[in-house]
C-alpha cells in the first residue's frame, strides 16, 4: 500500500482527462480513418482517378485529415469548461458537418464528380458542392470560436501547459482556415505556377496534434515549469514561423518541396520543434524510469 501512494503522489493524475465523455466525437473521427482504409483498399485494385473528375487520392487523404481533426477536438473539447448545453451543441455541430463532408466528398469522388468545384455535374451536384463551401466556413467559424474561447480563459487552469500548447494550435489552424478560404476564393486549389494551398492548409490544422503533443508530454516530465513554458514557447513559435514561411513560399506560386531559401528555412524551423518534441520524450521516458526505480525500492 506505502508503494500505491508514492507512486501516485508522482504521477499527479489531472482531474480532466483529455476525451472524456466524447464518444460520439470520437466514433465520428473513426468513421473517417475506415473510409480512408475502404478507399485504399479500392485505390489497390482500381485507377483511383474517375472520370470525369473524380480523384479518389483526394477523397482517401480528405477523410483521414477530417478524421484526425475531429478526434483532436474530441481530445480537447473536455478542457473548454463549456456548461453541459453549449458543449453538446458544439459537439453535434462538429459531427453534423464531419458526415456531411465524409460524404459529399467520397460519394462525389465516387461518381467521378468534383465535391467542391464541379465543372461537369448536374444543377444538384453543383449546389451540393455550394453547400459543402458553405459548411467549411461554418467549421472555420465554429474553430475560431473555440480559438477564442481558449484564449479567453482565465486562470487557475487544471492542466495549464496543455492550454498552453492548445491555444498555439488554434492560431496555427486559423492560418490552415485562411487557405481554405483562400481555395473557396480561387475554386481551386492551385495557385500561381506550382503552388499548392492543400499543402499549408494541412501543415496548419496539424498544430492540433504537433503542438498539443509535446505540452502533453511535458506535463508529465519533473522539470522546472519555467523551462517546460520555454519549450513549449519555442516549439510553438517555431512551428508557427515554418507555417507561415510555408505561406510565403505558397503565395508566390512557388511549391513548398523545392530546395530553394524559403522551404529550407521552413525545414530548420520543423528541425526546432521537433527537437523540443524530442526532448519532452526523453524526458518522460527518464520520469518513467524514476517511477520504476522508486517502486523497486518501495518493495
Amino acid at each position: 500500500m506505502w508503494k500505491v501512494m508514492n507512486v501516485n503522489q508522482i504521477e499527479n493524475e489531472p482531474s480532466v482527462k483529455l476525451f472524456e465523455g466524447e464518444r460520439a466525437l470520437i466514433i465520428t473521427g473513426l468513421i473517417g480513418f475506415l473510409l480512408s482504409a475502404g478507399i485504399s483498399i479500392f485505390i489497390f485494385f482500381n485507377d483511383p482517378i474517375i472520370a470525369p473528375e473524380g480523384n479518389m487520392r483526394d477523397a482517401f487523404s480528405f477523410n483521414a485529415a477530417i478524421g484526425m481533426f475531429i478526434l483532436s477536438i474530441a481530445a480537447i473539447l473536455p478542457l473548454s469548461r463549456f456548461g453541459a448545453r453549449k458543449r453538446k451543441v458544439v459537439r453535434w455541430l462538429f459531427i453534423f458537418a464531419s458526415i456531411y463532408s465524409y460524404t459529399i466528398e467520397t460519394l462525389q469522388n465516387f461518381r467521378g464528380i468534383n465535391p467542391r468545384f464541379s465543372r461537369e455535374g448536374t444543377v444538384v451536384d453543383i449546389a451540393a458542392g455550394m453547400l459543402f463551401g458553405v459548411i467549411s466556413l461554418a467549421l472555420v467559424a465554429l474553430t475560431i470560436v473555440l480559438m477564442v474561447h481558449f484564449l479567453r480563459m482565465k486562470q487557475p487552469h487544471g492542466r495549464p501547459f496543455l492550454i498552453m500548447g492548445i491555444r498555439y494550435a488554434f492560431l496555427s489552424v486559423l492560418a490552415a482556415n485562411s487557405a481554405g478560404i483562400w481555395m473557396i476564393v480561387l475554386l481551386d486549389r492551385l495557385t500561381g505556377g506550382a503552388g499548392n494551398l492543400i499543402v499549408l492548409h494541412g501543415v496548419g490544422f496539424h498544430a492540433l496534434q504537433t503542438l498539443i503533443l509535446p505540452a502533453w508530454l511535458l506535463e508529465k516530465a519533473q522539470i522546472h515549469e519555467k523551462f517546460k513554458k520555454i519549450l513549449i514557447h519555442t516549439g510553438s513559435i517555431a512551428w508557427m514561423l515554418m507555417v507561415l514561411v510555408l505561406g510565403i513560399q505558397t503565395a508566390l506560386g512557388q511549391t513548398v518541396f523545392e530546395i530553394t531559401i524559403l522551404p529550407i528555412i521552413a525545414l530548420l524551423f520543423f528541425l526546432i520543434w521537433f527537437g523540443t518534441v524530442c526532448v519532452a520524450c526523453r524526458l518522460l521516458v527518464k520520469k518513467r524510469r524514476k517511477i520504476t526505480v522508486t517502486a523497486k525500492v518501495l518493495e
